[in-house]
């Protein structure tokens, strides 16, 4: 009698705005889904279960993509369920969503898959600190650090924002953000979790193809619109109204690769650009 390896059960800690996506597509492709939630209000097990009543879930899955931040103490998943997590005899894969603000600032520079970290913000030091706590687990699971840029989709857009009359234009020329839409995070998970990899680390970009100053995204939305772009303003006035954690967003310049991600995980993006991620976004809500 042979050994066979057991189905697919993934344990997403942070059924959020992203994990959401990536249930879904799991789920559409077969896999046994389980998330938690923080308001045991929003609990409907076995698919939503309280966070800290989720160690026995985690002790029996394959796999778990962690979305969660962490806080001033660590990584809320490893500080409540380390434990089930060490003892879990069929998990092989982790995935752990974190940022690309633990690069810092580069100036404007791309940012390879291979780049050393140098995280400039107190938030970010915490990402990359959360980082290392799993990837010292990688001795005997296959660990992939999704490092996002800046996450839009569905009711998360400009498009929404020039509805609400909330859309700013501020110009800083120069200065690019990556993104990423959510439905690709979900691609990018989804296309890991099911490769059969050995224990180690990866580190993996979650953006599109194209870093883009945020005015230009601003007036796409509202051609797709058919509005007239809000009024541009220059960073250095906006600034004056911004919250610190807003400048500090601004404080930084960079503009990140991807290749080698796509090449690893076999995909081209649903949505290469801010152009048909909008795009879509505008289709399904119209």
């Amino acid at each position: 009698m042979t050994d066979t390896a057991p189905p697919l059960s993934l344990v997403i800690a942070g059924l959020g705005y992203s994990g959401e996506a990536v249930a879904r597509d799991a789920e559409a492709a077969g896999i046994a889904v389980s998330g938690t939630v923080r308001d045991a209000a929003r609990a409907d097990p076995p698919r939503r279960i309280p966070f800290a009543e989720a160690g026995p879930v985690i002790a029996a899955a394959t796999h778990l993509l962690v979305t969660a931040a962490p806080g001033e103490g660590g990584d809320p998943v490893l500080a409540a369920h380390a434990a089930a997590i060490a003892a879990a005899p069929a998990l092989r894969w982790i995935g752990y969503v974190s940022t690309t603000g633990v690069y810092g600032d580069r100036g404007g520079a791309w940012v390879e898959e291979t780049d050393a970290p140098s995280p400039g913000q107190d938030r970010s030091r915490r990402r990359l600190e959360a980082e290392r706590q799993w990837e010292a687990l990688a001795d005997r699971r296959a660990i992939d650090i999704f490092r996002a840029g800046g996450i839009y989709g569905p009711g998360r857009s400009a498009i929404e924002e020039l509805r609400a009359g909330t859309a700013r234009r501020t110009v800083k020329p120069g200065h690019a953000f990556s993104r990423i839409h959510r439905d690709d995070i979900a691609l990018a998970v989804c296309a890991a979790l099911r490769q059969d990899l050995p224990p180690g680390v990866r580190i993996l970009h979650l953006v599109d193809d194209e870093p883009a100053e945020s005015a230009l995204v601003v007036e796409e939305a509202a051609r797709l619109l058919g509005l007239p772009p809000p009024p541009a303003v220059s960073y250095e006035e906006a600034a004056r109204t911004m919250s610190p954690m807003g400048r500090s967003f601004w404080a930084e310049n960079r503009r990140m690769a991807n290749a080698r991600t796509k090449a690893a995980l076999g995909i081209a993006w649903r949505y290469p650009s801010y152009r048909e991620g909008l795009a879509a976004i505008l289709a399904e809500g119209a």
